[in-house]
């Protein structure tokens, strides 16, 4: 109204003051709670999966892209909703893919038919690609850069890594108290609380000019993700050389390949290669993918392994699951501590090599193993771990890039973890199959699936410890290094 009122020229409208900045702490909590969202339902559906099963009629297969199709819609579209917010608006952005996923969380808790599931959950990954980068964003543009900042990467870290931690926990208890569908209701009325909240209290921000959306971009990234992950999938039934795999790996490959060809062609690219040319972005992108390669299949494997072998129910599964809950909180919030001692390097090293612990103590399972070695230590390594790491890698990233490309760096950190989570999956279900004969199998043959993804698991920690040692800046940079990707 306002806007109209001053170009009439009315003299007689009334002044309108503009709106009382919110506290920064409702800012942060509004940012965290769409966080939460969205992290929440990469996971929840884990404990789920055997009741979707049965219901919908769905294949081994099926239930894989239950995951992986929210995970990369999430991941292939993160990018331009990183971009978009930092164009037209983070809380337009915000209220938008909110909204969006909101919807589709409707969709999928109604579906009837197994491919409308599915659809349901490609769309919320759509919606939450949106979402996710303007929550950081949305925060770090309330609160300066310092110890108040990291203070609320942490928390946003946190509980982001709860979210995911707290969905089996969610989910089980839905699941056994009502029915699969409501791990997908639950999220409209608590969606339409968010987006209430965000729609009174948060106050527009935008890090650029207007320009054109890269949309062929978006859709060559996420078409040649979905391929490449299809292709690795086809592994378990087909093999690695069969013509069924190879088609469906060439092509993804080609159109990823096709993707960079347009982004350095392009005069307002998705993604600017420039931008990879800052080492902190590139490094802390790069360690994201491979441990998130890793971290991302924990939740998936440790929920069949205590449903599958050891009997327990969904509700089970997910109170099993409450102290790894728990520990990745904990190592969130413990990581700012540690920065001003030992650095962002040696942090997030020294969480990835916690992790890789906890994974190989859980690659020693066994079909009868009790829940306190089995379950219950591991998983607190692992998310220990996943969270005292997780931190260091988003504050270097951020830190390194211009005001102006905030929205699209936070994409990009997304994106690379949930990437290198969706393929991971695809790579590490793969990996159990080929051991255990399927999920058909016997307890004592799961369990040596399960296992072998666990030490997979390990090693690729392992490695990704050694490339953060070997690539990670020591020290965040300085502002003076800092340069837009369109500079």
């Amino acid at each position: 109204m306002t806007p109209m009122l001053e170009a009439s020229g009315a003299s007689t409208a009334p002044r309108i003051s503009p709106r009382r900045t919110p506290p920064t702490w409702l800012v942060v909590a509004i940012a965290c709670a769409g966080q939460f969202l969205v992290v929440l339902d990469v996971s929840v559906v884990n404990v789920a999966l055997p009741s979707m099963r049965a219901d919908l009629g769905l294949s081994a297969q099926g239930l894989q892209w239950v995951v992986n199709a929210y995970a990369i819609a999430f991941a292939g579209f993160m990018l331009l909703g990183g971009r978009a917010g930092d164009l037209y608006g983070r809380k337009r952005m915000f209220l938008v893919g909110l909204g969006l996923f909101t919807l589709a969380s409707l969709g999928g808790g109604l579906a009837q038919e197994g491919w409308q599931l599915l659809l349901a959950r490609a769309v919320q990954g759509l919606g939450a690609a949106v979402l996710a980068p303007s929550t950081l964003t949305l925060l770090t543009a309330a609160v300066p850069e310092g110890a108040a900042r990291a203070r609320a990467i942490a928390t946003w870290t946190a509980v982001g890594a709860g979210g995911g931690a707290a969905g089996g926990l969610v989910g089980g208890a839905l699941v056994d108290g009502l029915s699969w569908r409501w791990v997908l209701l639950i999220n409209v009325p608590v969606g339409a609380v968010v987006l209430a909240g965000a729609l009174l209290w948060l106050t527009e921000s935008r890090g650029g000019l207007r320009r054109r959306l890269d949309l062929p971009g978006a859709l060559l990234v996420t078409a040649g993700l979905a391929t490449l992950a299809y292709g690795i999938s086809q592994t378990e039934s087909e093999g690695w050389a069969a013509t069924p795999t190879l088609v469906p790996l060439l092509a993804g490959l080609a159109l990823l390949g096709l993707f960079l060809l347009v982004e350095a062609r392009t005069a307002a690219p998705l993604m600017p290669l420039g931008l990879l040319r800052l080492r902190s972005v590139a490094s802390a992108n790069v360690a994201m993918l491979v441990s998130g390669s890793s971290m991302f299949s924990m939740w998936f494997f440790m929920t069949l392994y205590a449903q599958n072998v050891l009997g327990y129910s969904p509700l089970e599964a997910g109170l099993a699951l409450v102290p790894s809950s728990l520990a990745v909180v904990l190592g969130s919030k413990a990581a700012p501590r540690f920065l001003p001692v030992l650095g962002a390097r040696k942090v997030a090293v020294l969480g990835t090599l916690v992790a890789a612990v906890g994974f190989g103590w859980q690659s020693t399972m066994t079909a009868d193993g009790g829940y306190l070695t089995a379950i219950m230590i591991p998983g607190v390594l692992m998310m220990l771990g996943a969270g005292i790491a997780a931190t260091p890698l988003a504050s270097l990233a951020i830190s390194g890039a211009a005001p102006g490309d905030a929205g699209l760096v936070s994409g990009l950190i997304n994106t690379s973890r949930t990437m290198g989570g969706s393929l991971g999956l695809a790579v590490m279900s793969t990996i159990a199959a080929s051991r255990s004969g399927g999920e058909d199998a016997g307890p004592a043959a799961l369990t040596d699936g399960y296992a072998l993804v666990f030490r997979t698991a390990s090693a690729v920690l392992v490695v990704a410890a050694l490339l953060m040692w070997a690539w990670l800046p020591a020290k965040s940079p300085k502002p003076e290094q800092k340069a837009s990707s369109t500079d």
